[in-house]
């Protein structure tokens, strides 16, 4: 198996660790880890990181994120979506498309979100989830997101259709209860399908079923996504053979480093990631993560 990422679509009713689980039995290797948790019940686009491409997951670029998902007008539960207790309802029939698409446009750009209590959040050292299911509900810090896009694609009350395009960090959750909240009848998702994270998309994405048949298959390598498809974002600089050498000994290109602009740099040798390295705004160079 090469190194690198696989795209899984996430089946609903399983947490992504579990899916984490189920591909390393798949694959036989203990060496895999997730980026961008899903909910139990989302589906959709998980990046699953095998072998070095675990190594890999701090530098990935997934600022972009994108959601299909189905928003239930009158409806308001404490898990913000259909799987949680229902604290309130209400007849959503006097909400109009146009009155719809009015609030869908004020929670467009950049807006404030207040972090759900059923979310991975920690607060002393414990994730905000745990403490909901003890019915404790602790002060959590708005933070700013951006909507780039929130679509409406179908409304046939109470039900509406919505694509959502936002940046890292945004909970659709949320957005769907702040829709609620601005029509008055409250609201909360049914469905939630991650179509996009940062390089990773849902036309790259296959079951948990389809891995196993590419592992017996023998063809599964074909369908990694490798480490410099994954980190194309980053600048690229090729090292001479004499750096190679230089750099298996923690002496990373500082010359060269030096003529580009200061961030994260990746190290390639015969198109491959040897490392990456970062230059700092004080013009320092260090070595951030060195790959067999």
């Amino acid at each position: 198996m090469v190194d690198g990422f696989l795209v899984i679509d996430k089946p609903a009713g399983i947490s992504s660790h579990d899916v984490v689980n189920r591909v390393r039995r798949i694959l036989g290797t203990k060496k895999v880890g997730h980026t961008g948790t899903l909910d139990p019940f989302a589906t959709g686009v998980l990046p699953v990181a095998v072998g070095e491409g675990t190594k890999a997951i701090q530098f990935l670029d997934e600022g972009e994120k994108a959601y299909d998902a189905v928003v239930r007008l009158g409806l308001t539960t404490d898990t913000l979506d259909i799987t949680g207790a229902v604290l309130q309802e209400h007849d959503p029939a006097g909400v109009a498309q146009k009155q719809l698409l009015d609030a869908m446009a004020s929670l467009t750009g950049e807006i404030s979100q207040l972090p759900p209590m059923y979310s991975a959040i920690k607060q002393g050292g414990q994730p905000l989830y745990k403490l909901a299911r003890k019915g404790i509900e602790v002060e959590r810090q708005p933070r700013q997101v951006l909507i780039r896009q929130f679509e409406l694609v179908a409304f046939n009350a109470p039900l509406a259709k919505v694509r959502v395009h936002c940046s890292r960090g945004t909970y659709v959750r949320t957005l769907a209860d702040d829709l609620g909240k601005l029509l008055g009848c409250g609201a909360c998702l049914t469905e939630l399908r991650r179509t996009m994270s940062g390089p990773f998309r849902l036309a790259d994405a296959m079951t948990l079923e389809q891995l196993a048949g590419y592992v017996e298959e023998g063809t599964a390598q074909q369908y990694v996504i490798d480490l410099p498809t994954a980190l194309s974002h980053l600048e690229q600089i090729n090292l001479t053979e004499p750096e190679l050498q230089k750099l298996k000994n923690g002496i990373p290109p500082r010359d060269r480093l030096l003529e580009m602009s200061s961030g994260l740099f990746s190290l390639m040798y015969a198109q491959q990631v040897i490392a990456v390295a970062e230059q700092t705004p004080d013009r320092a160079i260090s070595l951030k993560r060195v790959f067999n």
